[in-house]
């Protein structure tokens, strides 16, 4: 028996080397696609696009190892959808929060969210937030990121009398984007082996001919295809603590999504993809529970280091698993993926806003499928999940939709005679909540 067998147990779990590297081959190609969304997102908070996506790469890299090295589960990670849009779009261009300090609150959740992972509190949080406030803001996340995708690409523009409208069909790039948009779903459904990096490249390759608003070929080759990677010095290690310290009442709302982000969508999609590939323990439990939440939690601290945003476990991972992955060396392979991306990083820089568009439109769409466990007859529930996705998405801000969707809830709850049954967890989140709208409301 190889050390590699000994070590990632490959024959007890019925798998060897050349099944691992194939699974990790197929999860690299289901959530390649983050390469090239997660710079365009995060450069709307003025970060350098290039050092983005060499920062992207190595965050998953690092984070493919932690979690493959120390779970031994065939889970791979890489920059958060949807916290992404957060930070660029909320924290930063709504809020006006430095992007520096924004890496310093991603930190900060990453490191409660280790502490939560070394400690007996994980079950109890787990339990005491309410599942429809888990729900109202997964899908809030998923309108709010098909609405930045729609208007980034300039499908949507500014209306005088409705705020928003579509853009004319007469301009071929507003025609490609359609064309991507029904074109991609229709990829996803047929289950085509990484549907959604596919779709960019054919919408990256259309560009080379489709002009832009302004007239130019909306993709521009770069000079070179290869490259070697490079330190990303104008993001990497430059968290702002002074900032997140003397605005604490601004940033603790961010926190809290933060936090509820990675700690909620690690738990669903680690239950998940192990639940997939029967890795359960006869009990229902995860194996290497704790290894696997710290890992995920490094990951996080790690990625802001670099200049990304949270960095979690992939649903992604699923589709390795269909492919034969049982171990954490599959994990691994997808970490050396990204390694290897590294050295395309001027290709991925000159993707434009239409190409990425599609997918945008069908993670935003995965993210509503929460709602279906939802109860929306229960008029508390309805309430909830509306008023936080409506006012998420109308405000375009995610922040003030949980606080809204928050006290509604809790105000319904008092009103129906269970306020004394909402939790410390809910009644914590509204005092939070209230201060931030205090704060917010005297900023200049």
């Amino acid at each position: 028996m190889s050390k590699l067998d000994r070590f990632f147990e490959l024959e007890a779990r019925g798998t060897t080397v050349g099944r691992e590297t194939v699974a990790g081959f197929t999860t690299f190609a289901a959530m390649a696609y983050i390469l090239a969304v997660n710079p365009a997102i995060m450069a709307a908070a003025g970060m350098d696009r290039v050092d983005l996506v060499v920062a992207t790469g190595l965050s998953s890299l690092v984070g493919c190892l932690l979690v493959g090295l120390l779970s031994n589960l065939p889970l791979a990670a890489a920059p958060a959808m949807g916290s992404n849009i957060v930070f660029a779009y909320v924290l930063v261009k709504q809020m006006g929060i430095p992007w520096q300090a924004g890496l310093a609150i991603v930190i900060v959740t990453g490191v409660m969210f280790l502490a939560l992972s070394l400690s007996k509190l994980r079950e109890r949080v787990a339990r005491d937030v309410p599942e429809v406030l888990k729900v109202a803001i997964q899908a809030s996340v998923g309108m709010l990121i098909v609405f930045i995708a729609l208007r980034g690409s300039g499908f949507v523009v500014s209306s005088p009398g409705t705020l928003v409208k579509m853009n004319s069909l007469g301009r071929p790039f507003v025609l490609l984007t359609l064309a991507g948009i029904l074109l991609t779903p229709v990829l996803v459904a047929r289950r085509v082996p990484g549907a959604l990096i596919l779709s960019i490249g054919i919408m990256t390759a259309a560009g080379l001919v489709v002009p832009g608003a302004d007239g130019k070929p909306l993709t521009r080759l770069p000079a070179h295809l290869l490259a070697l990677p490079h330190w990303p010095a104008h993001t990497a290690l430059k968290p702002d603590f002074g900032f997140v310290a003397s605005h604490l009442l601004l940033t603790l709302p961010l926190m809290f999504y933060f936090f509820c982000s990675e700690f909620f969508s690690t738990l669903g999609t680690v239950i998940g993809v192990t639940g997939a590939a029967n890795l359960r323990e006869p009990d229902g439990s995860i194996p290497n529970a704790t290894r696997t939440f710290a890992a995920d939690a490094m990951s996080t601290i790690v990625g802001p280091l670099l200049g990304t945003s949270v960095v979690t476990i992939f649903i992604e991972s699923v589709t390795g698993v269909q492919a034969g992955g049982r171990t954490g060396l599959a994990a691994v392979v997808v970490g050396l993926c990204f390694a290897c991306s590294l050295f395309l990083w001027p290709l991925f820089v000159v993707i434009p806003a239409a190409a990425t568009t599609p997918a945008l439109v069908v993670v935003g769409v995965l993210m509503l499928q929460g709602v279906a466990r939802i109860d929306l007859t229960e008029w508390s529930s309805a309430v909830t999940v509306s008023l936080t996705l409506l006012v998420t998405v109308l405000t375009n801000n995610l922040i003030n939709g949980m606080a809204v969707g928050t006290l509604a809830f809790l105000l319904l709850g008092i009103a129906a005679g269970d306020g004394r049954r909402m939790g410390a967890v809910v009644w914590g989140l509204a005092v939070v909540f209230v201060a931030f709208f205090v704060v917010t409301t005297h900023l200049p």
